[in-house]
Formats: C-alpha cells, sequence, structure tokens
C-alpha cells in the first residue's frame, strides 16, 4: 500500500482499523493476565501510545466535523471527548504501574473496558451518523487528515537510542508518557 492509498480511505476505516489493532493487543493482554514480565509492560505501554495517537487524531479532526455537520454534534463531541479523558486518567494510572503490582491488571482491565464501550459507542452509534452527515469526499479527507496526525508523533526510538525501556521512553524524563505522547502529536510544548 502506496501512501496516496493510505490517504483514499475513508475516515471511518482507517479509525475502525485502529480500533481493531488495538483489540487485538487488548486480546493478548487478556491472555497474559497476571503476568509479572517486562513483555507484559510492554505492550501495556504500545496500547497506551496506540490510544492517544487515535484519540488525539479524532481530538483534532474527528470531533470538530462531527460538531459540524451533525445534528446534535456539539453534545456528541463533548461526551466522546469526556470518555477520552476519563480513559487517559486510567492510562496516567496504569503507567506508574508493574505488571507485579496489585492494581496493575485491574487497572488494565477497568482501561480495556473503557475503550471497548467507547468504541460500541463510536462503530454503533457515532460513524453511522457520520457517514449520513457527510459525504464521501469529506469523509475520506478526514481519513487522510487522521492518518497524517497519527504518523506525527515519534514513537519509535532513535536508531541510536536504546530499545528497552527505560530508554526508549519518548522524549523528555518528567512527565508521563501519555502526556509527552499527546505533546507530541498536538504540537504542544514545542
Amino acid at each position: 500500500m502506496g501512501e496516496q492509498q493510505d490517504e483514499q480511505q475513508d475516515v471511518i476505516t482507517v479509525l475502525v482499523t485502529d480500533h481493531r489493532e488495538v483489540e487485538q493487543m487488548f486480546s493478548q493482554l487478556e491472555q497474559m493476565a497476571g503476568d509479572a514480565s517486562e513483555q507484559a509492560k510492554t505492550l501495556a505501554e504500545k496500547v497506551v501510545i496506540e490510544l492517544v495517537r487515535h484519540s488525539v487524531a479524532e481530538e483534532e479532526y474527528l470531533y470538530p466535523a462531527v460538531r459540524e455537520h451533525m445534528p446534535g454534534g456539539p453534545e456528541l463531541a463533548d461526551h466522546e471527548i469526556a470518555e477520552h479523558a476519563e480513559a487517559e486518567e486510567t492510562m496516567k494510572r496504569l503507567e506508574a504501574l508493574e505488571p507485579a503490582d496489585d492494581e496493575f491488571w485491574p487497572t488494565l482491565r477497568s482501561l480495556m473496558q473503557q475503550i471497548r464501550h467507547h468504541v460500541d459507542e463510536e462503530e454503533n452509534d457515532l460513524f453511522p451518523r457520520l457517514r449520513l452527515a457527510c459525504s464521501g469526499e469529506q469523509l475520506i479527507e478526514l481519513g487522510g487528515k487522521v492518518t497524517r496526525a497519527k504518523k506525527m508523533a515519534p514513537t519509535r526510538p532513535h536508531p541510536s537510542a536504546p530499545d528497552t525501556p527505560p530508554g526508549n521512553k519518548l522524549l523528555a524524563p518528567g512527565t508521563g508518557l501519555v502526556d509527552r505522547m499527546r505533546d507530541a502529536l498536538s504540537g504542544r510544548g514545542r
């Protein structure tokens, strides 16, 4: 799939693909439940990175379109953004934990529950309504914007950087992964 093709996907296809990838990681994590390994921590971090990318892309492009084109759009967008904020709080709690901690797996389960609920709402309610409210061209244009927005943040460590935790954590130390990802993607703090 070349660059061009990527940007020809409509926004719903792009976001549903994201949802499936996250669900796949969730399933892997569920099979590892209770595992105290570094692998569990790394996969949990990967999920967090993907979720933040997805959230920022939705907030930058999807929800403004929802506000503008859909009946009841402003309320709906606010509701979705509130759900993102809630999930991010859970991600921040998760980030502070190690798989051996008592709270790690329950916190991860609670994150999965929040995200699955959110995905369910988007796919069964928001997306079908968006398809009715926007033209095919608008949806494809949004798809391109979301795809590009998700590529903005550096998530792969620099080739010369250590590729194992904690050396591979994004950017400056001090702030948490969720905030660093969000800053890198949204251009805050530049």
